[in-house]
């Protein structure tokens, strides 16, 4: 499997080995569905899952164990910290085969997704290829935010939201590696609580790695399925994408300033604006009451934008896609302003 990275290569006759690797920490619901998923593959070469179980407080590790009996391919190593970067590590170190594919307790992948992994990785030659995070709701608010999460209105441009064309892309959702590249970048950066996968496809492209995305691969996605747990979502991608930016700055003109500085800047010209209205109201200053024209700026925005971009959802979900766009948008922005310099100390 050893070549020059972006070197198309001629596709063997017999299929390489693919490990699956899977962090989880309570995913009691979804496991059994995105196990299941992956051991009903159309993919004839040699095929295991390695689970990483986090100290889950549901059944999720009884639920793992009983996939494990009931298929010897599926087995499990521990990640007593609960980590996704630590989860991912232990499971590429039990793994063996030539190919590792990443996935996730919230993941459903279709039949052909590993067989059209590996023909990418070979007629590309890419270090790491991956596709689409189609995401999927089921309750209302679920629907709204999966809506929210493949549009440009709530995630920006990139092509693993939104789709595009295939080619070259700074990151992917997923993954699906050779494992010569996660040994040359030293597999995931552990520091990196999350966005850990666009820090690690960062240091595979610097290190000459080619990271290719094809609308081809698509994985459905379960969102999180209450505003609470939104909010911590994206609070917590907001702080650690500063730490991407502060490790690796060259990323802010690749990636454009906007798409770091949306968000905070909404959050910013919102809060500033109730601030100055507020005062404006307080000591009778109609100049002041002009900062109210920001925070109704953005929600004409939010509400206008929910209008188009939620077509087709059923009633209840799109009267709560404004309400996801807002969260997202805000925590998103809040975590990036008040993330702490050293946040993500460590390994550099």
């Amino acid at each position: 499997m050893n070549q020059r990275p972006g070197d198309p290569q001629e596709f063997p006759g017999s299929l390489p080995g693919v490990s699956v690797v899977m962090p989880v920490l309570n995913e009691e619901r979804h496991l059994a569905q995105a196990v299941n998923s992956i051991l009903a593959q159309d993919y004839s070469g040699q095929l295991d899952v390695i689970v990483a179980l986090g100290p889950s407080t549901d059944r999720t590790n009884e639920v793992a164990k009983g996939l494990a009996a009931a298929d010897s391919r599926v087995t499990s190593v521990l990640n007593p910290t609960g980590r996704t970067p630590t989860g991912l590590n232990a499971a590429i170190a039990a793994s063996r085969n030539p190919i590792v594919v990443r996935s996730d307790g919230h993941a459903v992948m279709p039949p052909n997704y590993i067989r059209i992994a590996v023909e990418t990785l070979f007629r590309t030659g890419a270090d790491n290829v991956g596709g689409v995070m189609a995401a999927e709701g089921e309750s209302p608010f679920e629907q709204a935010v999966a809506r929210a999460m493949t549009s440009k209105l709530g995630v920006g441009g990139a092509a693993f939201h939104v789709g595009g064309d295939e080619g070259p892309a700074e990151s992917v959702y997923l993954g699906s590696f050779r494992r010569h590249a996660l040994e040359r970048v030293d597999g995931y950066d552990e520091t990196f609580l999350r966005a850990q996968d666009w820090e690690m496809n960062h240091r595979i492209r610097e290190t000459g790695g080619l990271v290719w995305f094809t609308p081809e691969l698509v994985v459905s996605y379960r969102p999180r399925p209450t505003v609470g747990r939104l909010a911590r979502q994206y609070y917590e991608y907001g702080r650690w994408r500063r730490v991407v930016m502060r490790r690796h700055p060259d990323t802010v003109t690749r990636a454009g300033v906007l798409r770091y500085l949306a968000a905070p800047i909404a959050v910013v010209g919102a809060l500033g604006g109730i601030a100055t209205g507020t005062l404006g109201v307080v000591l009778d200053s109609a100049p002041l009451r002009l900062g109210w024209l920001a925070p109704a700026g953005y929600l004409a925005l939010v509400v206008g934008g929910s209008l188009f971009t939620g077509r087709g959802l059923p009633l209840q979900a799109w009267i709560r896609l404004p309400v996801a766009y807002a969260t997202m948008h805000g925590c998103w922005g809040v975590g990036f302003l008040t993330s702490p310099r050293n946040l993500g100390a460590g390994r550099a």
